[in-house]
């Protein structure tokens, strides 16, 4: 009797969920391709520029934002930075200028470190100082000179134009 109900109800959540995940092509958000990271229209001058930057021959957004330590913690912080990421779109409360948290900050700065850690040791030599970021220095290797026409004064306040 509850038999019939019950298959419907189960077939109509599996053809919703799997119109869902081709409608929306999630699986792409497990995977690294750059264009995904900006299909949130509020990463368009972050990819652009990236995308005229040195590093766009040898990176994706994943090879600089995402711990590299293990398979487990890489997707943890995936899914952390996805949701926040998603949680923000979602509700309009996206920052007119986007930053990195501290947290992803200390995730990049091991990143350029396990890139580039032989030539920093010979530059320094011997182990780098952590007393500031290598993005101090080398401003516009990761994502090209700041700022784009969609969002000229995106570091205005932060550097000063040239």
């Amino acid at each position: 009797m509850f038999k019939t109900p019950f298959m419907l109800a189960v077939v109509c959540t599996v053809l919703a969920l799997g119109l869902f995940l081709f409608v929306t092509d999630a699986p792409a958000y497990g995977g690294s391709a750059p264009e995904t990271c900006n299909n949130c229209h509020a990463m368009d001058s972050q990819y652009e520029n990236w995308y005229h930057a040195p590093h766009e021959k040898v990176t994706e957004c994943v090879d600089c934002h995402l711990p590299h330590a293990n398979i487990v913690v890489y997707y943890l912080e995936k899914g952390r930075q996805g949701a926040k990421d998603t949680f923000a779109f979602t509700t309009g409360n996206i920052p007119v200028a986007i930053r990195a948290s501290l947290q992803t900050k200390n995730i990049i700065q091991e990143n350029c470190l396990r890139c580039h850690r032989e030539t920093v040791e010979n530059i320094m030599m011997g182990t780098p100082s952590f007393e500031r970021y290598c993005w101090d220095c080398h401003r516009s290797v990761a994502h090209g000179d700041r700022g784009s026409s969609l969002v000229p004064y995106q570091d205005s306040s932060i550097y000063p134009t040239k």
